[in-house]
């Protein structure tokens, strides 16, 4: 099985957004891959100067740059794919020393952005936090809410929230119904953002690498761009 190569997804940029590259990758496109345009996003993670409507429909003068993000027409997402792409992320090693150099190179990639995002590193075997950081001022409490949610989901199910996200179409009441979760359901999330940190010869999930504030597409992808630089 040939894995999708992550070099034709290009890096975040200041702009506010993944500029997509639409070079074909097993003959999918990555904007097939990443972003469906209806994607729904919780209020906190909506880019300050947008507003519900589809964050980016309208938006304030306050930031004429979220008007350059991107909005690409709604493709259904290639779960095999992201499945595929998310198997090829494995780790040489994962020490605590790791853990930093992963939160600073996340929090390097990011801080051109003004918009203030949460970056959380914990292990898998404890709720031991090695690394977390905001950005800039003007982070929620509500942000470390969906950081322990998306946390909790990787945890439970061993994939990324997005992958979850694109299986059930965002669809949160279906994901809750289908595995059972009945009053416990708003302990978990399906919002991009939460990826699972695999170590090659260990089994199971070391550790969950959090990202909450962009949009959750745009949070899912900083993870994988700067979690390839470490394999």
């Amino acid at each position: 099985m040939t894995i999708a190569k992550l070099d034709d997804m290009p890096l975040l940029t200041p702009k506010l957004g993944v500029e997509l590259r639409y070079a074909q990758s097993n003959g999918l496109l990555w904007k097939d891959i990443w972003i469906p345009s209806n994607t729904p996003q919780a209020p906190h993670e909506r880019p300050k100067g947008t507003t519900a409507e589809h964050h980016g429909r309208k938006h304030s003068k306050a930031h004429p740059a979220a008007s350059k993000r991107p909005n690409p027409a709604f493709r259904t997402p290639q779960l095999e794919t992201i499945s595929q792409i998310e198997a090829s992320l494995i780790l040489p090693q994962f020490t605590a020393a790791d853990a930093w150099r992963l939160g600073s190179a996340l929090r390097e990639r990011l801080l051109p952005i003004p918009t203030p995002v949460v970056i959380n590193i914990s292990l898998a075997n404890a709720n031991q936090t090695l690394f977390h950081t905001a950005t800039h001022s003007g982070v929620m409490p509500d942000n470390d809410v969906w950081v322990a949610r998306k946390r909790k989901t990787v945890l439970r199910w061993g994939v990324s929230t997005w992958y979850l996200h694109c299986k059930f179409a965002g669809d949160e009441k279906a994901f809750a119904e289908k595995y059972g979760l009945g009053p416990s359901a708003g302990e978990y999330a399906i919002h991009g953002g939460g990826i699972p940190i695999r170590v090659k010869g260990v089994e199971g999930v070391v550790a969950v690498v959090v990202v909450s504030g962009l949009k959750q597409h745009e949070d899912h992808a900083v993870i994988v761009e700067v979690l390839k630089e470490f394999i």
